[in-house]
């Protein structure tokens, strides 16, 4: 079974297990390999249409218009294009792989294949005289990129909806609804290629029933019930169970063979953890003294042109937006003093990089005689929250004012969202190491349907964007952050 992009190689291990007796209409891996050949031919049209597209709207210009090119040429280097970004998605593993989390890796990949295709192209243009514009590859690289994105989206929401309605696709059962289980739920809701479509989760722990987990992401994602356990055959079968999925890395031996043996029974398929995904730190440096070897933890490595990227790119944007923006700034402040007495900015400390206080700026969406440390309200019905504030709240123009934060450097437009120093304080080791990167004022938690729980525990969010943060992953995050406000975030 290929795991998700974001899951560590041997994430799961295959146990022993009967087949399941009935037919099935295509089998896992023939769907994994019919979809692969649908994409790929997709991103190719995808590709080809925006290179020719691209090419005929910069000949339309009255600047850098490329060399006029026959027909024949054009269709050539449009196929050209299309199989150098066919071969890059199939080095990168991406009709292989999962989707990531909330598929910001796939609109990561969308924009920096199509870059890397266009550059080959021209170094090859350069050496065979093709003549091919530059400013003609730049605008290609950008309509590829957003042909991509959207057609991607169009693919995978056409193949959950198949997996939704089908009978023929693998019925996943989780084991457990801890964090490693909606880790492997949040794998597989946002993974369609692996053919394997989650329908419950079981759990021993007697509060568990009728609950359900969210499916993470804000695009509609139907809930995942929880069913309080045991695990036993029958209720298996009466889930329809195709494959259990064993998300409980500290069961003892007595019980794991049980849930091996009710999987077994029913002719089911069974995988489990491998290694326990929730360690306290998850990277770390070896240090060798003569004959000992030991292992220390360290900070996820960052590399200073990203760092100076990231730098730049929220220095030009956050001075763009305070001066777009500036008009609207001042009309929201005049609305909050209008609606309640009080100031129109309400400042805040928050815990930032490597556990530094800072004063956080947002518009006051509460009353001023409201407790300036405590639980944030969850509801738009909340007795604290004033007129103006819950318009602001649910739109999230309550959170403008940070891009003062983010030109004076204390916060970034992507990262971990900042967290009040009394909640910081009864951080664990692995919760803390949302502190070795600078907040954000957007990251992949604020795009899921868990922002309505505590931060810190969804810290699987995070942790993915520290192990996995790029300067293209943050482009793919703003980019999802849009289609989020766009959608009225839900």
């Amino acid at each position: 079974m290929a795991a998700p992009d974001f899951v560590a190689p041997n994430f799961y291990a295959e146990a022993t297990a009967s087949p399941r007796t009935e037919p099935r209409a295509i089998s896992r891996q023939l769907f994994k390999v019919i979809l692969a050949l649908v994409e790929a031919a997709a991103d190719f049209l995808s590709c080809a249409a925006g290179f020719a597209a691209a090419y005929y709207l910069c000949a339309s210009l009255p600047f850098g218009a490329p060399a006029h090119q026959p027909v024949p040429r054009i269709a050539t280097l449009c196929a050209v294009f299309g199989f150098f970004v066919i071969f890059l998605q199939i080095r990168d593993s991406a009709y292989r792989a999962g989707g990531g989390l909330l598929q910001i890796r796939e609109t990561e990949r969308a924009i920096r294949v199509p870059a890397q295709g266009a550059f080959f192209l021209w170094i090859g243009s350069l050496l065979l005289g093709l003549g091919v514009s530059g400013i003609a590859l730049f605008v290609a690289t950008s309509l590829v990129s957003l042909l991509l994105i959207f057609q991607k989206r169009i693919l995978f929401a056409v193949v959950r909806r198949i997996q939704e309605y089908g009978n023929r696709f693998d019925r996943v059962v989780v084991y457990g609804a801890s964090d490693p289980g909606r880790s492997v739920l949040s794998a597989l809701l946002f993974s369609p290629r692996l053919g394997l479509r989650p329908v419950a989760v079981v759990d021993d722990h007697s509060d568990s029933s009728g609950r359900n987990i969210l499916a993470m992401g804000y695009c509609g994602r139907p809930a995942i019930p929880v069913h309080s356990g045991p695990l036993t055959p029958s209720l298996l079968e009466s889930l329809g169970c195709d494959f259990l999925m064993i998300a409980t890395p500290d069961l003892s031996p007595h019980a794991l063979h049980d849930a091996v043996r009710a999987a077994t029974l029913i002719g089911s398929e069974v995988a489990f953890l491998s290694r326990p995904p929730d360690q306290a730190w998850q990277w770390s440096k070896s240090i060798d003294v003569d004959d000992l070897h030991f292992s220390s933890p360290k900070l996820p490595p960052t590399s200073w042109l990203y760092a100076f990227a990231k730098r730049m790119a929220d220095l030009i944007f956050s001075t763009a937006l305070l001066l777009l923006l500036a008009p609207l700034l001042i009309l929201i402040s005049i609305l909050v003093r209008l609606d309640s007495p009080g100031p129109a900015l309400f400042v805040q400390k928050r815990v930032g990089l490597n556990g530094e206080l800072f004063d956080m700026y947002k518009f006051r969406s509460m009353f001023a005689g409201a407790a300036k440390y405590a639980p944030s309200p969850t509801s738009s019905s909340d007795l604290r929250i004033t007129r103006i504030g819950r318009f602001l709240r649910r739109a999230s123009l309550d959170e403008l004012p940070q891009l003062i934060n983010v030109f004076i450097g204390t916060m970034s437009l992507v990262g971990p969202r900042p967290e009040m120093p009394f909640i910081v304080e009864r951080y664990d080791a692995r919760q803390r190491q949302r502190l070795s990167v600078v907040p954000g004022i957007t990251g992949p938690w604020q795009l899921s349907a868990d922002r309505a729980f505590p931060i810190h525990s969804n810290i699987e969010y995070d942790l993915y964007y520290i192990r996995n943060r790029t300067f293209l992953m943050d482009i793919a995050i703003l980019i999802h952050t849009a289609f989020f406000a766009i959608r009225g975030g839900i």
